[in-house]
């Protein structure tokens, strides 16, 4: 009966304090996560208008080229003479500026020569050898500088002059194409007046027109015609020409060639 009577008290006393640790309030450590806040409740009027992305646009670059320079040559200062060697075994110098000219003496090989000028348009060059000049050509030389900054001299200096025969009196060309035929009064010369069986009756004389540039050359015949093979338009001066007689004592002449123009371009003949 006592037992039943002490379990009952202690019944008693768990009942009281169970009851006070119910109503005891307990304040939270520092370090203790707390409770997030309540969000805000958004209204369902709201309305969300989006806003575009902006873009900028990127400028066009243009490149501009910078101008082309056109090289400017320049001009060789002429000279009075320069000096040259020989280099072939035995060279002839002419009357003329070419081949076909009269022949008047040869230099020898490894001479020392004084040059005094050239042509306009090939590679001939005055020798002077007093008391005579006469002509070379120059690609057998050793110069001793630029053969173009010597004087052109040719055309300019006259031939010799025959005694005996003049020129022709008239000449006529035609054109076919690049090609241009020539021909001229004849001129018979007697067998006598030849200087020997290699020398042409006529020397033609042409500046013609070649991957844009004037070309000199001479051709010879026994015959009075010719045919000049190439003469090209695009040249900034006029193809031209003119024909001689020639006998073992000089020259008789010129006369001058119409040289016939390219088909759009205007007739010109210029006095060499």
């Amino acid at each position: 009966m006592k037992k039943s009577k002490f379990a009952l008290l202690i019944l008693l006393l768990l009942t009281t304090s169970a009851c006070n640790l119910a109503t005891t309030t307990r304040t939270p450590a520092s370090d203790s996560p707390q409770p997030a806040p309540a969000s805000p409740s958004l209204s369902l009027t709201e309305t969300f208008t989006p806003i575009p992305p902006t873009f900028t646009s990127t400028p066009t670059l243009t490149f501009t080229p910078p101008p082309t320079e056109t090289p400017t040559q320049t001009p060789i200062p002429t000279v009075e003479s320069l000096k040259a060697k020989v280099t072939a075994d035995k060279l002839s110098c002419r009357y003329g500026p070419g081949a076909e000219y009269l022949y008047l003496f040869a230099l020898n090989g490894g001479a020392n020569i004084k040059l005094v000028g050239r042509t306009d348009a090939n590679n001939w060059v005055l020798v002077e050898n007093s008391p005579y000049r006469c002509w070379v050509n120059a690609k057998f030389l050793e110069i001793q500088g630029d053969p173009k900054a010597l004087p052109i001299l040719y055309p300019g200096l006259k031939l010799i002059v025959s005694p005996y025969y003049p020129g022709p009196r008239w000449a006529k060309a035609t054109r076919n194409g690049n090609k241009v035929e020539i021909t001229w009064e004849a001129v018979p010369i007697s067998p006598g007046k030849y200087s020997d069986e290699f020398m042409h009756q006529y020397i033609i004389e042409v500046w013609r027109c070649e991957n844009g540039e004037i070309i000199f050359e001479t051709l010879g015949t026994n015959f009075p015609f010719i045919t000049v093979e190439n003469d090209e338009p695009g040249c900034s001066v006029p193809s031209h020409g003119r024909v001689f007689v020639q006998e073992k004592h000089g020259y008789g002449g010129p006369v001058e060639i119409p040289w016939p123009p390219h088909e759009g371009a205007a007739s010109t003949t210029p006095t060499p």
